[in-house]
């Protein structure tokens, strides 16, 4: 049972959501504005977070870019609209994934469990590469020693990537190896996580020496 933290201005909304949630087996509690969000994400704890992107005081992109400066909690933000400014925007923010309304409850729960499954630690295996250690057991990875603190979806992508050095992963396998669905070759999900990624464990994101790009096919871990 995961603790689901769904922020939702939309009563109606806030309501059939949280009791579809609890009819699969999470413990929800809710918040209907973003201070009120943040404010149950510090005392609450939640295993994830549903955010809704129009709220009416501080809106999910700012709520979202100050949940994921302080945590690493899942973020899976709703929104009304599949455009662009949307979903590129919350992504840019530090989502994890997005559901656009309205929402199925039988795919949110999905999207859910896909989310916590990537921080499951899997048996014990250290490796380094040119000072980056990735610690898979413990899921723990640190650069010239120094402890990186990853969300989940960035070390799963990291992890996935690193078990074959060298080798190029497109950016559909990565979304069915990470996320677990394909939005049907929607590779913004793959591109800003990278993004981050590189962010935090490149001394120069802008030259990666872990997380390359080839181009015109995808992504591979080195140095090879």
């Amino acid at each position: 049972m995961a603790q689901v933290l769904l922020i939702e201005d939309d009563p109606s909304i806030r309501r059939s959501l949280g009791l579809a949630l609890a009819r699969h087996g999470h413990e929800v509690r809710t918040a209907e504005t973003g201070e009120e969000g943040l404010r149950l994400s510090r005392t609450a704890r939640p295993h994830v977070v549903v955010l809704d992107l129009m709220l009416p005081d501080v809106d999910g992109f700012e709520v979202c870019r100050r949940l994921r400066a302080d945590s690493a909690v899942p973020i899976i933000m709703l929104t009304a609209r599949g455009d662009d400014f949307d979903v590129v925007g919350g992504l840019e923010a530090g989502a994890d994934d997005y559901v656009v309304k309205p929402v199925q409850p039988r795919v949110l729960d999905a999207r859910i469990r896909a989310v916590l499954r990537r921080g499951v630690p899997e048996h014990r295996r250290v490796e380094s590469y040119a000072g980056l250690t990735i610690d898979r057991g413990g899921m723990i990875v640190a650069k010239d020693g120094e402890p990186v603190s990853l969300t989940p979806t960035e070390l799963r992508v990291l992890v996935e990537l690193s078990r074959s050095p060298g080798q190029v992963f497109s950016r559909r396998q990565l979304l069915e190896l990470v996320w677990e669905h394909d939005y049907l070759g929607d590779s913004r999900l793959v591109d800003n996580c990278v993004q981050r990624l590189r962010a935090k464990i490149e001394t120069d994101p802008a030259s990666p020496v872990y997380v390359q790009t080839v181009r015109g096919f995808g992504y591979r871990f080195g140095p090879v």
